[in-house]
């Protein structure tokens, strides 16, 4: 098992919109705790200490052990609710869980590696689905997924079969659903087709060259017979 993350917790904070905008002035996040048949807790955590517990590389699906005065709790961030501007964090929900039980939960794809063959092409990586749901038990919840999209070329697709999960880790998603797909790009459609017309162009002065060809060819003949 990792190392553990522990992240202090207060309970008995005041609810309410005017109560949650002071305690996020004074550097502390409103929270809730729920899961494992309990009532839902109303909590607050310091926001240095809960941005440090999330930055590891499980990210946000980092296993973490909520200590609340001498009581400790097993927990993972469910929901991160943040403004939509400024992205400051408002809220945090966690999910007490069970380190024996499995969870389903999403994690995020994360595309590496550079496709060459598409942008030699001009092509572009259009990555269709950014997270996967996935059921493990809560310390064996990848921080992300890879894709290696290296060898990835125009009009080839990566679906969810062909991602490699870690070990205990499985998902009910559909073998099929696309990930990632390489299409060529307005700009290089638009390229091609000057090409084309030209070519089109080109084969139209040879057909009339051959024609002006013919009629010549057909009155020196005329004029051979009238001799």
């Amino acid at each position: 098992m990792a190392d553990d993350i522990v992240l202090a917790a207060e309970t008995g904070r005041p609810t309410g919109s005017s109560a949650s905008r002071r305690l996020r002035a004074a550097g502390k996040i409103p929270a809730v705790l729920y899961g494992r048949g309990a009532d839902p807790a109303p909590l607050s955590v310091d926001w240095r200490e809960l941005r440090a517990a999330l930055t590891t590389d499980k990210g946000l699906n980092a296993l973490l052990t909520l200590q609340v005065g001498r009581k400790k709790t097993k927990a993972i961030v469910k929901e991160l609710q943040r403004h939509p501007v400024r992205r400051d964090v408002l809220h945090v929900d966690f999910l007490a869980v069970d380190v024996d039980v499995a969870i389903t939960t999403d994690v995020p794809i994360v595309l590496e590696g550079e496709a060459i063959k598409v942008l030699r092409e001009q092509g572009i990586v259009d990555q269709v689905l950014s997270a996967l749901v996935i059921s493990a038990k809560p310390d064996a919840i990848p921080g992300h997924i890879s894709v290696d999209v290296s060898d990835l070329e125009i009009g080839h697709t990566i679906t969810v079969a062909d991602l490699v999960l870690p070990a205990d880790v499985t998902t009910e998603v559909d073998p099929d659903e696309t990930v990632v797909t390489a299409q060529v790009t307005s700009l290089a459609l638009a390229e091609e087709e000057p090409g084309e017309e030209a070519e089109a162009a080109e084969a139209g002065e040879e057909e009339e060259a051959g024609d002006e060809a013919r009629a010549e060819g057909g009155d020196t003949a005329g004029d051979a017979g009238d001799a």
